[in-house]
């Protein structure tokens, strides 16, 4: 054996020297950070007491569930760096699927080796978007002892594949949960999160009963299709459809699409080439429009009851009152609500936020349009941690010291501007409670002479009319419809200040009188409308809004449109049912949910119309195939309202005499 030479160990002795210097600042900088300004900081929301109760115990998790005999090799285009000295991160990780596809995945670690909990975001938007930071939510997660995964879908980012809407979502959730569940940071305890899209995908992949999936914290799962998007009541959703399909049509998210003339691509017909007018076809905006009913295509997503039935973990649910996804959050919490055994391990959050509020804190506000909602900021990172702590830890303990941190139902109730906790949700003591449309037959324009009363009308069948000729309790109004001069609503025009909008003659409105006391609804709202038209087909859209006693009309709901059911599919979603022109047909509009008191002195007021451009489609009137239509005539259209056909706005009302509006009144 060679003597080592004496340079070689003077140069040993230096670089021992310098890693023992180097090991001393990492400690100094590891006790450093754990005194910086924590992520919560930048959100509205509680201060440091919530989040030391919300810090979880010392690592007290079980391993045995744990399989590690299928572990990979981080050698594949991977990056490993730290990002600060008490998380790191794994970059560009391939999982396989089942079919051979590999999917691409950003993984955050706590600094130390061991075994954690994994949640898993599973997106078509793009690791690196910067609208949802997921480098904020992988270092506050794993720095909180998880490790943190965000993965591109199939056909999205990185990821192998054809991108096909959420088809593919089930298994591939359950490929990847699998994979995750055997790697050698996983403990075998595996949640999900995510919001939209990347809700719905969760719900998905839970349905497919994965081994190793513990609990789900989808936040505005869209889940009613025909119902919610690319339709609403059937009515094609035609503002979402196309800008979201052309946005996510490549494998990278493009939002620049400020340079369209959207007035131009709107007005297209037919609408199965509209995409032609940005630039570029968009098959699935194509294959929406191709499939207008219930079919299969759409049932392969539709959750039925079956599926509700295989889904026995835990779930969180977060959603708005302004949520555009709100329908298909609610359908999910309602399905699991009446087939779940352990109900009480589901909770539900639902805030004064629109849809990018109910996963970003720092788009929460105290307003909401022009509708004030002080107090309704909350850190939506803590709500997930409190939740994932009790789920993916495994403890006891961490279990009951949280229970009183999580309420099953949280909600907030705009007009009265509090949180209040519940059970249930709907509450058990809601009274479905009908507000009746009444006029002297012009109801026409903010103008005109149409009511809302809680007595059903008196009126049997003809209008009645004193000597002038003027009708004193009508049984129905009339109005136009002309689908090239539409109602035009603003996209994101929730709860705005509508009286300006609301002087056209093909609007009918109603009100109440001013009220005496408070009006508390909280749960579904919806409307049976009587009505007739000369149209083969069309379209009706209702709106509920609180008006103050300064005339501000503050329309409520998830919609900025309220609800809408296009006639063709008034019995049911699985086929088009053309109209007999003149018959009186029972047209049933959902406004989905709302948490609202409407306040004494205020009113309430329902709108009656057929349109709301450009975020639905127009309807031509024909009866024509949607997708090719180039037709468009005009529709006269009739709304009833006497003893035989009781048109109504149906509240969720909590009774002035029960325990929740004592609680809350007084």
């Amino acid at each position: 054996m060679k003597e080592t030479p004496f340079a070689v160990v003077l140069i040993s002795f230096v670089a021992f020297i310098g890693i023992l210097y180097g090991l001393v600042l990492i400690e100094e900088n590891q006790t450093s950070s754990t005194n910086d300004e924590s992520i919560f900081n930048q959100f509205k929301s509680g201060g440091d007491q919530t989040r030391d109760n919300l810090t979880p115990e010392n690592n007290t998790m079980n391993q045995s569930k744990h399989n590690q005999t299928n572990q990979t090799n981080f050698t594949e285009n991977i990056t490993i760096q730290t990002t600060n000295f008490t998380v790191k991160t794994i970059s560009g990780i391939k999982t396989p699927m089942r079919d051979g596809v590999k999917l691409v995945s950003d993984v955050w670690l706590p600094q130390q080796n061991g075994t954690y909990p994994v949640i898993i975001i599973r997106t078509p938007y793009g690791r690196n978007t910067a609208e949802l930071n997921y480098t904020a939510m992988g270092d506050y997660f794993a720095s909180h002892g998880y490790v943190f995964m965000v993965q591109d879908v199939r056909g999205k980012g990185d990821s192998e594949g054809d991108f096909e809407f959420l088809f593919h979502e089930g298994q591939d959730g359950y490929d990847t949960i699998e994979w995750a569940a055997n790697q050698s940071w996983s403990n075998g305890n595996v949640g999900m999160m995510g919001s939209d899209y990347m809700g719905a995908a969760q719900w998905l992949a839970a349905a497919q009963k994965p081994p190793h999936l513990v609990c789900i914290a989808p936040t505005s799962a869209y889940g009613r299709y025909m119902e919610e998007i690319p339709s609403v009541g059937g009515v094609f959703y035609m503002g979402w459809a196309l800008p979201w399909t052309l946005e996510n049509n490549g494998r990278t998210q493009d939002i620049n699409t400020q340079n369209i003339n959207w007035t131009v691509v709107f007005d297209h017909r037919p609408l199965i080439n509209a995409d032609n007018l940005t630039g570029t076809k968009v098959p699935i905006y194509r294959q929406f429009l191709e499939h207008p009913t219930m079919d299969s295509y759409w049932k392969r997503i539709q959750f039925t009851e079956q599926d509700f039935n295989n889904i026995t973990i835990p779930s969180m649910t977060t959603s708005g009152w302004f949520d555009t996804d709100q329908p298909g959050a609610l359908y999910y919490w309602n399905g699991i609500g009446k087939n779940s055994s352990k109900f009480e391990d589901h909770y539900i959050i639902i805030g004064p936020w629109n849809q990018t509020g109910t996963f970003d804190s720092a788009a929460q506000s105290s307003e909401i349009g022009d509708l004030p909602v002080p107090g309704g900021q909350v850190n939506t990172y803590e709500t997930h941690l409190a939740f994932f702590n009790r789920y993916l830890k495994n403890s006891t303990q961490t279990n009951s010291t949280n229970k009183s941190d999580l309420p099953q139902v949280t909600v907030y109730i705009t007009g009265l501007s509090e949180w209040i906790n519940l059970t249930t949700y709907p509450p058990q003591d809601t009274n479905t409670t009908p507000l009746y449309l009444e006029s002297g037959g012009q109801a026409n324009t903010l103008n005109g002479n149409g009511f809302l009363t809680w007595n059903l009308p008196k009126n049997s069948s003809s209008n009645s009319s004193n000597n002038s000729g003027t009708d004193l309790n009508a049984t129905y109004d009339n109005y136009t419809y002309d689908p090239t001069n539409p109602r035009v609503l603003e996209m994101g025009s929730f709860a705005t200040d509508s009286a300006n909008t609301e002087n056209r003659s093909d609007i009918l409105i109603y009100t109440t009188s001013t009220l005496e006391e408070p009006v508390m609804i909280l749960g579904p709202v919806f409307v049976e409308l009587y009505a007739s038209s000369d149209a083969k087909d069309t379209d009706f859209v209702v709106r509920l809004l609180d008006v103050y006693p300064n005339g501000t009309a503050i329309n409520l709901g998830p919609e900025e449109f309220g609800g809408a059911i296009r006639a063709r599919f008034r019995q049911g979603f699985d086929e088009e049912v053309l109209l007999k022109p003149g018959k009186i047909e029972k047209y049933r509009i959902e406004l989905f949910d709302m948490g609202h008191v409407f306040l004494r002195g205020h009113k309430i007021r329902l709108e009656v119309s057929s349109s709301a451009y450009p975020l639905l489609h127009p309807n031509p009137n024909t009866g024509n195939p949607i997708a090719t239509d180039t037709k468009q005539v005009t529709a006269h259209q009739t709304i009833y309202h006497d003893q035989k056909h009781p048109s109504a706005v149906y509240l969720p009302i909590i009774p002035s005499n029960s325990t929740l509006y004592h609680e809350i009144f007084g």
